[in-house]
């Protein structure tokens, strides 16, 4: 990936995302089960991704859930950088796309996020 537009250490773009964190609601924090949430700066080769969610979604979870690895979001540094023009637009677009994430936790996809205006 080349130069991107916007130019932030991983340090500060970190801090956007658990300032995005702290915008979720507490209610729904608290019903999030065994996920953990990282930034890379590259999303997977042949991939333009801004987040990724794995693991199985809370609405999958069945009485044999058990002793598995955490699921993960990652949130990918330089592809949001690459599509966003102001420190402002990297705000918006980690908001967006953690809440994007998360909601993959809670077992909504694509289609719904995108009717409600968090595609």
């Amino acid at each position: 990936m080349g130069a991107v537009p916007v130019e932030m250490s991983r340090e500060r773009f970190e801090e956007l995302v658990a300032d995005a964190l702290d915008e979720v609601p507490q209610e729904l924090l608290d019903l999030m089960n065994n996920v953990v949430i990282l930034v890379e700066d590259r999303s997977p080769p042949g991939t333009r991704l801004l987040g990724l969610y794995e693991g199985h979604a809370l609405t999958d979870r069945g009485w044999n859930y058990a002793g598995v690895l955490p699921d993960r979001i990652t949130i990918y540094r330089l592809p949001i950088l690459s599509i966003c023009d102001t420190d402002e637009d990297v705000v918006d677009e980690v908001a967006v796309t953690v809440v994007h994430e998360i909601a993959h936790h809670f077992g909504i996809d694509d289609e719904r996020l995108h009717e409600l205006g968090w595609g």
